[in-house]
């Protein structure tokens, strides 16, 4: 926490505030609400990717550039789709076609916005494309995790181009994508398949480790198997438990609406965690990896969105029990840190 305080969230900070002033000055009025928006109330979603610079403060000065840079294009699109009047799957499939050129270093650059009434974000979507390839260009062992960056970056766009269409179309579209990769995946239902496919923090720890020098194919491949699933499922399951009343004053999907009841809920959440913590015990300095799992539960479950849902109120206690001192200690973090930036 001493690192991610001195060395971490101030660097965050000082990115964000150099994209935000490029955000202001882009001609479409509609795509300039939607890239301020998303840093004003997603901001700690660049944040928390970026507690992985902290593993390797040597490389935080390209670490942090491409983890914001990428988590700000996923925010920004997220908005873009969630709040669009276009049920475009070709126009969603494109828009996140940006986030591919973004881990391919070699990629051209295209209009993103063909589909789209709205199309001059003065150069904003494209700098921050630019932005990745040239940081991900200089990490050691990038070539080694490429292909796995890709793969995840691939399920994040499909989850995105599904989830956004008709409301009519999507489940079918969701079930007809699960049938393609269940076999993978044994432990999981649909609903958490595609909720570990909307999680960047897989992607963020491939970054991490070819930060290192000479990491091997191999062991590439061995640590996206680590965070994916089950890292990446426990992420998104709980963004969406907090999420339920918004989700449903606004007809948007929501992954735990798919259990039978709360008491199913709290029981595969608890499986995930458990999976969670095995899994993460194979990589090199697990202890960090554990408190990014405890972190998570913490900063959800203290979120003050909890308070005002009593069904979201019970699970969370429910999760909550026995929990061990490294979660207690985060919540009250995370409570500070709320109070730090209201």
């Amino acid at each position: 926490m001493h690192r991610v305080y001195k060395y971490v969230l101030p660097f965050v900070d000082s990115e964000l505030k150099q994209l935000r002033l490029m955000a202001e000055r882009i001609p479409d009025a509609e795509l300039r609400g939607q890239a301020l928006d998303s840093m004003d109330n997603k901001k700690f979603h660049c944040q928390g990717g970026s507690v992985y610079a902290a593993a390797n403060l040597e490389q935080r000065h390209v670490l942090i550039p491409l983890i914001v840079a990428l988590q700000t294009i996923s925010d920004y699109l997220d908005n873009l789709c969630d709040r669009s009047t276009s049920l475009d799957p070709d126009d969603f499939r494109l828009l996140h076609q940006s986030m591919l050129d973004a881990v391919n270093p070699e990629a051209q650059l295209q209009d993103y916005y063909a589909f789209r009434k709205e199309k001059d974000d003065g150069g904003y979507l494209q700098h921050l494309v630019r932005t990745c390839q040239q940081q991900a260009a200089k990490l050691p062992s990038y070539q080694s995790v490429q292909q796995h960056v890709n793969e995840l970056v691939s399920l994040y766009g499909d989850l995105q181009v599904y989830k956004h269409i008709r409301n009519d179309l999507r489940e079918e579209q969701l079930l007809a994508w699960w049938d393609l990769h269940r076999c993978h995946y044994p432990n999981l239902q649909w609903n958490e398949f595609a909720a570990a496919a909307g999680s960047t923090l897989g992607v963020f720890m491939l970054f991490l480790a070819a930060s290192e020098d000479q990491l091997s194919s191999k062991d590439a491949a061995s640590i996206k198997s680590i965070y994916f699933p089950h890292v990446c499922c426990l992420h998104i399951l709980l963004d969406y438990l907090i999420d339920q009343a918004e989700d449903r004053a606004g007809g948007d999907l929501n992954f735990c609406n798919y259990y039978d009841n709360d008491s199913l809920l709290v029981e595969r959440l608890g499986t995930i965690v458990n999976r969670a913590r095995e899994d993460v015990k194979r990589l090199p300095a697990s202890r960090f990896h554990r408190l990014i799992i405890e972190g998570l539960l913490a900063l959800y479950l203290s979120d003050p969105k909890v308070r005002h849902q009593a069904d979201v109120r019970d699970v969370s206690r429910r999760l909550m029990k026995n929990s061990p001192i490294t979660r207690l200690f985060f919540i009250i973090n995370s409570i500070w840190i709320r109070k730090q930036q209201a």
